[in-house]
């Protein structure tokens, strides 16, 4: 049923990415190139701050993705790697195939040690806070409700962003039982606030350990 529920909900982004969504401006692919090369001058800083955004939240389900990856017959590192370019279009089969997996039972690689520190959860944060800040405090508002309507990167943008924020518990609860934490409020305190709330979790979650967890952090 979870398979079935979550190719569903994939087809219908793609269907709904590709066909229903506003039509593209002519002016999407220099407004991607402006973005991607920090030539932000008269665009929109909630504009910009949602781009940038969709660059954190692959990091930020990296550091749980390829954990849960060495436990699964399915790879996650070439859905983890699309979804850079991609976002939830490329996480959402790895989130229907892979099978619960509570455990970390393989020795760290030196990536995972990465993923797994604290210190890029705190850089994570403060990333995403100061997006969160930029946006709320300096974004045009009117002007991205208007070009959420007309302009299909941005609308299709937008909609990514929220898929990946609410698919996140889909990993995160495994990630918890790795490491111990059975607490029920972690998962709606880490939903509260849209992307801030799991680069927080990153932060302050105890590193886990292969065969055993550690019992400080969050579950303290």
């Amino acid at each position: 049923m979870k398979q079935v529920s979550l190719m569903g909900l994939w087809l219908a982004f793609v269907v709904y990415a590709f066909i229903l969504a506003p039509p593209d401006q002519a002016d999407t692919l220099g407004l991607i190139q402006r973005l991607s090369t920090g030539d932000w001058q008269e665009i929109n800083p909630a504009i910009v701050a949602l781009f940038n955004a969709m660059g954190i939240w692959p990091m930020v389900y990296a550091s749980l993705a390829l954990v849960d990856g060495q436990g699964q017959k399915l790879r996650a590192w070439p859905f983890v790697v699309a979804s850079f370019a991609v976002g939830a279009f490329a996480l959402l089969p790895y989130l229907a195939f892979r099978q619960p997996n509570s455990e970390f039972a393989d020795p760290k690689s030196s990536l995972i040690r990465v993923l797994d520190s604290a210190w890029l959860g705190a850089v994570l944060s403060a990333g995403a806070i100061a997006l969160f800040g930029w946006a709320l405090v300096q974004g045009d508002w009117a002007d991205f409700w208007q070009q959420w309507q007309t302009s299909r990167f941005i609308h299709v943008m937008s909609l990514d962003f929220c898929a990946l924020w609410l698919l996140f518990p889909a990993l995160l609860s495994d990630d918890l039982a790795r490491r111990g934490l059975h607490q029920r409020w972690i998962t709606p305190v880490v939903l509260a606030l849209p992307l801030v709330g799991a680069c927080g979790y990153l932060a302050l979650r105890p590193g886990v350990v292969a065969g055993e967890w550690e019992s400080d952090g969050v579950g303290k």
